[in-house]
């Protein structure tokens, strides 16, 4: 017995459900990120290893102390060794020539430990971040996917990943050797002379605003960057994986002028970004040069006058090219920086979101079946469903299917029908009211249990690649090959099967590409009746099909629905021959409801889309 309460308009429910679309692709990409999220994700990627980021940090320490230690070493040569060599004493410039040996040594053998060492760290953060990105898109809710595209999330599990990689493998090491060489050499030019090293320390000044405004311009860039390789990417997967249709409707010279549109944007923004690091190149090198002119002038000056000795200039001209020259490598990590916090934020913003239909956090079982049929029942208590962003889709109402029977749901694209299936079957939560199996709230249960009672044949029967005996067992993968055989067979599945090169062990290949539509849905079927589920949607299952591969498909039917509660979506009313009773749905509301016979005998819209039909047969 139907209820409905409310009106509603005309809606799709194959849209459901989107959020605003501005129709710029580049829009489509950005998910909100919350404040302090992309801190909170790295630390979460370094807090496993922080041992070996400790270990890593000390061998560069002791690399930099040992590359640093030279300067030193040219200082006490030109004012100590030359000199006692002169009067012949070669102990000091021995000394110096062996001290410089160790120290290249060291410094060699310690820059090897650290790239091994940091090689693993950084391995270890991609694989656990490409990993959380996998196992949180499968999560997400059916309607996130249905607003976010498959090419974005490519695209943040590859090239944003490895705007990272290069950050972690490149990019620290500049940054921390940088940071150290200026905490060592400032100490160092301080104490060898606190003139030098005070005059070198303020030429610091503009070299820090110059990498502050760097890294304000670059960052704007770059997230702009991040976003124009989505859309190219997206463009990308769109055209290949819809390539039938684009040569179908010669769609090659639109789909050309949209990419061309996307990759010149993304050429732009590449030179924005090349730009950015160019004016940085140059203004930290002309700062640079200047300070090392200034320094060298007024330390000769010095020298001549005798109050500074030749090798403590000398020393603090090579540790101030020593500082200088990475600041060039610090432009460098800024730019693996900016990218790299870009995608970092993007990935930060998809792992943040949340399952619109979440798991319970106290989980109840299904219990025991009323009835010796393995159908459960299904009641929708003041079920009402609408969009996000508003609209209502399905007006609330109630429908009770008793546990065993077969109920069609027809009525014209829009109506609601699939939108109530997608609602048994928990892609949505409604929004109003509840979804009962067997008295309990869909939302009560543990989302394996409910995949195991309910489970869903769509239009598209998708296959994956591996063996069709593989995808058969989807349906219960601790399944034997005698089971997966018995469910093909009931199916009517097994001749074909048998016929293909390698029988059940013949891969389907991309999407279940080597067999036909019909073989697809067969296969699917054999799926779904090896599953054994309490309750089965048919969305949409016949619609794709030539009349032998329908009627090889309701011959499948017949046996799949045998004593199950059953929801057939049907825009072909053969189908509907197969059901107990019938719902017609027009603008999200149910508005007849009986047996076939009794629907077909009256005078109302199901009668009329009955006539209808036999009349297209005659």
């Amino acid at each position: 017995m139907t209820t409905p309460t409310t009106s509603s308009p005309t809606t799709d429910e194959e849209d459901l459900p989107h959020t605003k679309d501005t129709g710029d692709p580049f829009d489509r990409d950005v998910l909100p990120t919350p404040p302090g999220a992309t801190a909170a994700l790295l630390r979460s990627l370094l807090a496993p290893m922080k041992a070996r980021v400790a270990l890593t940090t000390l061998l560069l320490l002791l690399q930099q102390a040992a590359v640093q230690a030279g300067p030193l070493l040219v200082a006490y040569a030109i004012d100590r060794a030359v000199p006692a060599f002169r009067a012949d004493d070669h102990g000091p410039l021995v000394a110096v020539a062996v001290g410089y040996l160790v120290c290249a040594l060291a410094s060699g053998g310690l820059q090897y430990a650290f790239l091994i060492a940091s090689a693993r760290v950084n391995q270890d953060v991609l694989l656990d971040l490409r990993g959380r990105i996998f196992r949180h898109a499968q999560a997400l809710s059916i309607d996130f996917h249905e607003r976010y595209t498959s090419g974005r999330l490519i695209s943040r599990s590859t090239t944003d990943v490895e705007s990272l990689r290069e950050l972690l493998s490149e990019g620290l090491q500049e940054l921390v050797t940088v940071i150290l060489s200026f905490l060592y050499i400032s100490a160092m030019l301080l104490w060898l002379d606190l003139g030098l090293g005070a005059v070198a320390v303020a030429s610091f000044v503009p070299l820090y605003l110059l990498v502050r405004v760097y890294r304000q311009r670059a960052g704007r860039v770059y997230r702009v960057r991040s976003t124009a390789i989505a859309a190219v990417i997206v463009k990308f997967v769109e055209t290949m994986n819809g390539i039938r249709p684009v040569r179908a409707f010669r769609r090659e010279a639109v789909n050309e002028a949209e990419f061309r549109v996307l990759n010149r944007r993304h050429e732009r923004t590449n030179g924005d970004a090349l730009l950015e690091m160019a004016r940085y190149v140059v203004g930290s090198r002309l700062v640079a040069n200047t300070a090392v002119a200034g320094i060298v002038l007024w330390g000769a000056y010095r020298v001549a006058g005798g109050s500074l000795e030749l090798g403590v200039l000398a020393a603090a001209v090579l540790y101030l090219r020593r500082l200088y020259d990475p600041i060039d490598r610090l432009g460098m990590f800024l730019n693996s920086y900016q990218s790299a916090a870009a995608s970092l934020e993007k990935i930060a913003g998809l792992l943040a979101q949340t399952p619109s239909v979440p798991e319970p956090s106290v989980p109840r079982e299904l219990p025991a079946r009323r009835s010796e049929l393995p159908g459960r029942e299904v009641v929708f208590d003041g079920v009402g469903f609408g969009y996000r962003t508003g609209g209502e889709v399905l007006p609330p109402f109630d429908l009770t299917l008793p546990a065993g029977q077969t109920v069609a749901v027809v009525g014209s694209t829009g109506a609601g029908k699939s939108t109530l299936a997608k609602l048994l079957a928990r892609f949505y939560d409604p929004t109003a009211g509840r979804v009962l199996l067997d008295g309990v709230d869909l939302r009560d249960l543990a989302m394996a249990e409910l995949r195991r009672g309910v489970v869903m044949v769509t239009q598209e029967a998708f296959l994956f690649s591996g063996t069709v005996a593989e995808n058969i067992a989807i349906g219960r993968p601790d399944a034997s090959r005698e089971e997966i055989e018995r469910a093909a067979k009931a199916i009517g599945a097994h001749e074909f099967i048998s016929a293909l090169p390698d029988g059940y062990d013949t891969d389907v290949r991309k999407r279940g590409g080597r067999i036909s539509a019909g073989q697809r849905q067969l296969v699917a079927f054999a799926r779904a009746l090896l599953a054994d589920p309490a309750v089965l949607i048919l969305d949409e299952a016949t619609s794709s099909l030539d009349i032998p591969g329908e009627r090889a498909v309701q011959a499948a039917m017949a046996t799949v629905l045998k004593g199950r509660t059953a929801v057939v979506i049907a825009h072909r009313l053969s189908t509907v021959e197969i059901a107990d009773r019938v719902l017609v749905m027009e603008h999200g509301r149910i508005v007849e409801d009986g047996s076939p016979d009794r629907l077909i005998a009256g005078t109302g819209r199901f009668a009329d889309l009955h006539r209808a039909w036999r009349d297209s047969l005659a």
